[in-house]
Formats: C-alpha cells, structure tokens, sequence
C-alpha cells in the first residue's frame, strides 16, 4: 500500500512540474503581405514591363489565392484596365505587359486571400512622365468595393 502511494505521489509530482515547466505559446498574429514590383520601372513605347506581386500570409508563400486583379492606368485617365491574374511560382502572380503611349502610369494588385484583402499601389513610367494623380482620387474598382471591402482587411 506504501508502495502505491509513493508511486501515486511521484506521478502526481511529476505531473505538477511538467505542467508548470511548461509555458504557453503564444502564436503570431499573421497577416497578407503583397509586394508589387513593375521591372523596369521606367519603361520605353513598347517594351515590356513585369509586373509581379508576390503574396504571402506568414511565412507562407500563397499560391491558391481566391483573387488576384490588377487594375492599371494612365494618370489622369478615367478608365483603368482590370486583369484577373493566375498564379505562376512560389506565390508570384505575374503579368508582361507593354504600353503605346507615353506618360506616368498606376497599378493596384486587388489580392484576396485566407479572408483578407490587401491592395498595394505602385506608379511606374513609360517614355517621359506625365501630370501626377491628384491625391487622395479613389480607384473605379475603390468606389466599385467600398462597400463589400468594410469587412476586408486592407493593406497598403
């Protein structure tokens, strides 16, 4: 019966410190990272530009994203062209693209993914620039989304 008890107190003992020594981790709160380049950045008529944004969530290159739309425009344009972009590698989702007028131009990745939504924006230029965007002018797809996007995580 000694033997019982001592033996049910050394694993009620072990138990305790196990439990103690042990600390709770605490997890990262992760987030939809999108980087978006335009090589180059400066451009000719004609040539190409690679526009690539590359999306993560943590550590996690993301390659299943639900939306992926670039919308790209001339400055001082009304319209803005809209791609659906598919995934290509590694979480890049790519597009080669070349322009036949001159000026500054701007280009949002729309990204959805793991229920967030991230927008980077980025100004790059073909031939010589172009007037600037007025500041604070929201995008057709903005206005398109003002809505919906509330419950949407944004990133810029």
């Amino acid at each position: 019966m000694k033997r019982l008890l001592v033996m049910l107190l050394a694993v009620w003992a072990g138990l305790i410190m196990t439990g103690c020594s042990q600390q709770e981790v605490e997890e990262e709160p992760q987030f939809l990272e999108v980087k978006l380049t335009a090589n180059p950045e400066k451009a000719q008529l004609n040539e190409e530009i690679t526009f690539e944004a590359k999306v993560t969530y943590g550590t996690e290159e993301v390659e299943d994203a639900d939306e992926v739309k670039f919308e790209i425009w001339r400055s001082q344009a009304e319209e803005h062209e809209k791609i659906v972009i598919e995934h290509d590698q590694n979480g890049i989702y790519r597009l080669n693209k070349s322009f036949e007028e001159e000026g500054t131009y701007y280009i949002i990745a729309h990204v959805t993914a793991r229920s967030m939504h991230n927008m980077p924006k980025i100004e790059f230029v073909v031939g010589s620039p172009s007037e600037p965007e007025e500041e604070g002018k929201s995008t057709e797809m903005d206005m398109d989304n003002q809505d919906t996007d509330s419950e949407d995580q944004h990133g810029h």
